[in-house]
């Protein structure tokens, strides 16, 4: 017969496996609401000291100051708050454009790691490998002072099939008034077109999709690299060539790899477009300054930018995170 086992007895609360976990959860976030209350706190008493209390009635008042390009109507006699949307109308312009940029060049130049001739390979990782150790802001600099404002005017304006290239802008066809296809026209030396970008907005956008273009192509050459080279033999019996192949065989399974290092970058860009102030484009951070200076309204405009910004992440963020669900292979 085996010694007799003595009843079990209620569990120490401290071992119990249910328990301290959530015991551990609530004493972290017990931490972080008292140092958000003591941050808070101490924000208040010194703007109180300071006679800056928060208040939000100066969003209502004229700006004062107009936008130099913007993508919804403003002047200066409007208030502030539409100031800002007009910064932030121009932060999502730049921002949407330069993730369907970025994501063709990257995608291109990653594909172009895998291509058998050898000097498209050797001119895609020099691109890559120039550009990533380049600081973006030295890069904004270099497209607006070397190359937009390099730009001929008037009739010695750089065109191109539906685009012209010119000092005062990019002119680029479209339709007119009347729904009547018009291309750039020289009228009394100055260029007109149905649409018209700024060099300050050719500059910036240049430079984040070359910019974020180079992560991405390497985040597409991880995702096609990780795929078994089986598909590609399996692909090359069944008579496919190489671009053939690319899409339709190895870039849908590369998909599953490649959208999480996709979600990071178009993150990075939409927060690098902060960076426009260095070329003069309007954008959201750029008003916010001006907002800044005429208000002496700091605590506000951070707190807006942080807002702004925070949202804008987050619904790329989320928008990936629903893509990344479904280019997942799901098991059968």
């Amino acid at each position: 017969m085996g010694l007799p086992t003595r009843p079990a007895g209620p569990v120490p609360w401290w071992r119990h496996r249910r328990l301290l976990p959530w015991l551990l959860q609530l004493g972290v976030t017990l931490v972080v609401l008292l140092l958000i209350a003591f941050l808070l706190g101490n924000l208040i008493r010194n703007l109180t000291a300071a006679g800056l209390l928060l208040t939000w009635r100066w969003l209502g008042q004229p700006a004062g100051f107009d936008i130099g390009e913007s993508a919804i109507p403003f002047n200066a006699a409007l208030p502030y708050w539409r100031a800002l949307l007009a910064g932030l109308a121009n932060t999502l312009r730049v921002v949407i454009a330069g993730l369907v940029g970025a994501t063709l060049l990257g995608t291109a130049a990653g594909m172009a790691n895998f291509s058998s001739n050898g000097l498209l390979r050797g001119l895609v990782r020099g691109y890559v490998e120039v550009v990533r150790n380049i600081p973006l802001l030295l890069q904004l600099v270099f497209w607006y002072f070397v190359v937009f404002l390099a730009l001929p005017n008037g009739a010695a304006a750089l065109q191109l099939p539906g685009v012209t290239l010119a000092k005062s802008g990019l002119y680029i066809a479209g339709f007119a008034p009347g729904w009547q296809w018009a291309g750039p026209t020289l009228v009394n030396g100055v260029w007109q077109a149905p649409l018209r970008l700024s060099v300050e907005f050719g500059a910036l956008l240049c430079g984040l999709v070359v910019y974020s273009g180079a992560y991405i192509a390497e985040v597409v050459r991880g995702g096609i690299a990780a795929v078994a080279p089986g598909q590609w033999e399996a692909a090359s019996s069944l008579g496919l060539g190489w671009l053939a192949t690319v899409r339709h065989v190895v870039l849908p399974q590369a998909l599953r790899v490649i959208v999480p290092g996709l979600n990071t970058q178009y993150i990075s860009l939409a927060k690098n477009s902060s960076l426009a102030v260095a070329v003069g484009y309007p954008d959201l951070y750029a008003v916010a300054e001006t907002t800044l200076n005429q208000t002496g309204r700091a605590v506000e405009m951070v707190i807006l930018l942080l807002a702004a910004y925070l949202v804008l992440d987050l619904l790329i963020s989320a928008a990936m995170n629903g893509l990344n669900r479904l280019v997942q292979i799901r098991e059968r």
